[in-house]
């Protein structure tokens, strides 16, 4: 199926059956090239896709509904990632389907994600916690000029190699649009890094800058670590973003440097 095949964007028939073909998956290496990485290089960055789903719901064997919460996990080294309308559909078409239990909902659930992802993707009922503060700094109230908004400008980002931070900054305004709808994409990010001091000034530009950037979300929060990894060099870096909710479903990418053990998962109050 190519990019102009998708469901996104267009009417879509309600799924009246469970239905894994819905899934799209698209190859990593398509946005990872942009960034310099081929396909088969060994890659910057470890980290993961977090995803959050709301509304999902099927039928007991005695058709009776039942509804749950789920976190999904992909590995960041898988080599697709799945579209998010396309998991909104997939979800739904499980709404009609009888499972004997809620463990025959979870297993088929990571059973076709895998399939899709190409490698083995992880499946728990329940949400994590919601955090309303923690130990990021707020970057967004310092006083700056913006009019770049059509693409990241990785020549914003500066550090100073002679004061050494060890410091988490934090960002909600990040925001990028679907490549292919051109609908509006909504995160909180957070920096995590140890190393040249970044300049915060110019890291609000360069995160502003992504504002009318076309890029699904896994693609964007990679392009960051990469900018970031190669204008600043840390000795230590996580990205992650926290997309706000839609249809049902958000998406919270982390990429780190090899090595660095993963956070705790959270979520935001705007999810």
């Amino acid at each position: 199926m190519a990019a102009h095949d998708l469901p996104l964007g267009r009417a879509v028939d309600y799924p009246r059956g469970y239905d894994p073909s819905l899934l799209f998956p698209i190859p990593r290496a398509h946005g990872r090239a942009e960034l310099g990485i081929a396909d088969g290089d060994a890659l910057p960055f470890e980290g993961m896709d977090r995803w959050h789903a709301y509304e999902l719901g099927w039928l007991d064997a005695r058709g009776k509904p039942a509804v749950a919460t789920a976190t999904i996990t992909v590995p960041a080294a898988s080599p697709q990632l799945v579209e998010s309308k396309s998991l909104k559909l997939y979800l739904n078409s499980l709404n009609a389907e009888r499972f004997d239990d809620a463990e025959a909902v979870r297993a088929r659930i990571a059973g076709d994600l895998s399939q899709a992802a190409g490698t083995p993707v992880e499946v728990a009922f329940g949400l994590p916690p919601m955090t309303a503060h923690d130990d990021a700094t707020p970057i967004d109230a310092i006083d700056i000029d913006c009019d770049t908004y059509d693409a990241p400008r990785p020549e914003f980002l500066e550090a100073d190699a002679g004061d050494i931070a060890n410091e988490v900054l934090r960002s909600d305004l990040l925001k990028s649009n679907c490549p292919v709808t051109g609908q509006p994409d909504w995160a909180s990010v957070r920096i995590a890094y140890r190393g040249p001091r970044i300049d915060r000034a110019g890291l609000l530009r360069y995160l502003v800058s992504f504002r009318e950037h076309a890029g699904f979300h896994e693609q964007c929060v990679e392009r960051i670590f990469v900018d970031l990894l190669a204008r600043c060099r840390p000795a230590a870096l996580a990205v992650e973003a926290r997309y706000t909710r839609r249809g049902g479903l958000d998406i919270n990418p982390w990429r780190v440097l090899p090595g660095t053990p993963a956070p705790a998962a959270r979520r935001d109050p705007r999810q």
